[in-house]
C-alpha cells in the first residue's frame, strides 16, 4: 500500500498522469457510497476481485488522506471546471475531521452472515458461451447438479469440451484427479429443450446482451420452472425490472453479474431489482459464497459497481491522451506503476473499445455527467474497426 501512496504523491510526470487519472474515480467511488449504493466495504471489494486491483478505491483514499485527495481535486476543478471534479462532500467531511472510511465502517453494525432461505440443490444455465461454460463449471465443482440449455448438440458439446479442457489442466497440475473429473462430468448435463429446466432450484441465464431476446426467455422461464424458482440474470448492462417485468414473480428475478472467466474471478454483484425479496437476494448471496465467489450487494442502476467506476476512469484516460496529457505508452505505464494490473489502453483494447463505447455511452445517458461523454477518439477507433485484441489493433496493435 505504501508503495502505491509514494507513487500517487510523487513529483514526476508519471504520478501526475497516475493523480489525474486516479482522484477522479477515487471522488466518485465516494460518491457513491455517499448515495447509499454500495457499502463501503462492497465497493472496495468490487474493484480488488472484479479489476484485479491491489487495493480498492475507499481504502486508498484513507490510505492517502481524505485531505491529499481533497486538495488534488481541488486543483483539477480549478483547472477543468469539470463538476465531477468537485470533492464529493464526503471526502469533504472526513478531510475535516480526520476520519476514515474504515472508520467509519467499523462505527457501524457488522451484517449477519447470509444464509440460504431457499433450498438449493439444482442449478439450470441457459447459454453455451465462454460465461454459461465457467458457470456451469463454477456450479458443478461445489457439488450442485447442474442442467444447461443450448440451441443445439453441438453448442452442448461445446460446453462439456471446454469444461474437460478446464479439468485436465487442473489434473496435469496436480490440483484434481481423475475420479474428482468424473464426478464433476456426471453433475452436468445438457438439453436442447428449456423444458428440462422445470424442476431446478434457480436458473442462471447467460445468453446474448440482447433486451428482446433476454425478454423472451424470461416469459419462458417463468413459464416453465417451479413456484419459488429463482430466476437470475447474468447481464451487465440491461434492466433487471425490465426481466423481472416479463413474468408473474417479480420478487424471484435477480441479477447475479459474473466475472470472465467465470472459474477464476472471485466477484458476483448481487442485483436487487424494484421488486426482488430480501429473501432471494439473501439466498443468492449465500450461493455465492457457497460455491467460493464473493458476492457484492446493488440495486439495478446502469454500470452496477464495477462498470460505474471504471469506464469513466477509461474514458478519462482517452481525453487525456488526446488533450495532450500523455503518449499512450507514457498514461499506461503511470497507471501500471501504481500497481493496477493493467494501463487503461491496455485494458480497453482487452475488453474491446466497441463493448467500452457501448457501456460509456450507457453511463453517460443515464447519469447525465457531461464530463461521461463518450471520448470523440474511442468512437471514432470503434468506426474504424479497431476494436482491441480481437481485431489485432485498437489504441495498440498486436
Amino acid at each position: 500500500m505504501q508503495e502505491i501512496v509514494d507513487r500517487l504523491t510523487g513529483t514526476d510526470r508519471g504520478a501526475e498522469i497516475a493523480r489525474t487519472l486516479i482522484y477522479p474515480y477515487l471522488n466518485h467511488a465516494a460518491t457513491m457510497f455517499e448515495s447509499g449504493y454500495a457499502t463501503a466495504a462492497d465497493i472496495d471489494a468490487s474493484m480488488r476481485f472484479g479489476c484485479g486491483y491491489p487495493v480498492g478505491p475507499l481504502a486508498l483514499v484513507d490510505a492517502l488522506g481524505a485531505a491529499t485527495v481533497v486538495a488534488g481535486l481541488e486543483a483539477q476543478r480549478a483547472t477543468t471546471g469539470d463538476p465531477l471534479h468537485q470533492p464529493a462532500p464526503v471526502l469533504t467531511r472526513l478531510s475535516g475531521s480526520g476520519s476514515t472510511f474504515e472508520a467509519e465502517a467499523a462505527s457501524a453494525d457488522a451484517p449477519a452472515a447470509p444464509e440460504l432461505r431457499h433450498s438449493i440443490g439444482s442449478v439450470g444455465v441457459v447459454g453455451t458461451g465462454t460465461m454459461a461454460s465457467g458457470i456451469v463449471e463454477v456450479f458443478a465443482k461445489a457439488g450442485y447438479d447442474v442442467t444447461y440449455v443450448g440451441r443445439g448438440e453441438t453448442q452442448l458439446a461445446g460446453v462439456e469440451a471446454a469444461i474437460t479442457k478446464n479439468l485436465d489442466r487442473a489434473i496435469a497440475k496436480g490440483r484434481l484427479d481423475e475420479d474428482a473429473k468424473s464426478d464433476l462430468l456426471g453433475r452436468i448435463s445438457g438439453s436442447t429443450e428449456r423444458e428440462a429446466l422445470a424442476g431446478v432450484d434457480i436458473v442462471v441465464e447467460a445468453i446474448a446482451e440482447d433486451l428482446d431476446i433476454k425478454l423472451q426467455l424470461f416469459r419462458d422461464l417463468d413459464r416453465i420452472t417451479k413456484p419459488g424458482a429463482i430466476l437470475a440474470t447474468t447481464t451487465s448492462s440491461l434492466s433487471i425490472d425490465a426481466l423481472a417485468a416479463e413474468t408473474a414473480r417479480p420478487s424471484d428475478v435477480i441479477g447475479m453479474h459474473f466475472f470472465n472467466p467465470a472459474p477464476v474471478m472471485k466477484l458476483v454483484e448481487v442485483v436487487s431489482g424494484a421488486a426482488t425479496s430480501a429473501e432471494v437476494a439473501e439466498t443468492t448471496r449465500a450461493l455465492c459464497l457457497s460455491v467460493g465467489k464473493h458476492p457484492v450487494s446493488c440495486t439495478d442502476r446502469a454500470g452496477f459497481i464495477v462498470n460505474a467506476l471504471l469506464f469513466p476512469y477509461l474514458n478519462d484516460a482517452v481525453n487525456l491522451h488526446v488533450a495532450g496529457g500523455g503518449t499512450l505508452e507514457e498514461i499506461d505505464t503511470a497507471l501500471k506503476e501504481t500497481r493496477l494490473p493493467m494501463g487503461p489502453f491496455e485494458l480497453l483494447d482487452v475488453v474491446g473499445n466497441d463493448v467500452s463505447l457501448a457501456i460509456q455511452q450507457t453511463l453517460h445517458a443515464t447519469f447525465g455527467h457531461d464530463g461521461w461523454t463518450p471520448a470523440p477518439l474511442l468512437e471514432q477507433v470503434v468506426a474504424e474497426g479497431r476494436l482491441g485484441r480481437k481485431t489485432k489493433a485498437g489504441f495498440h496493435t498486436y
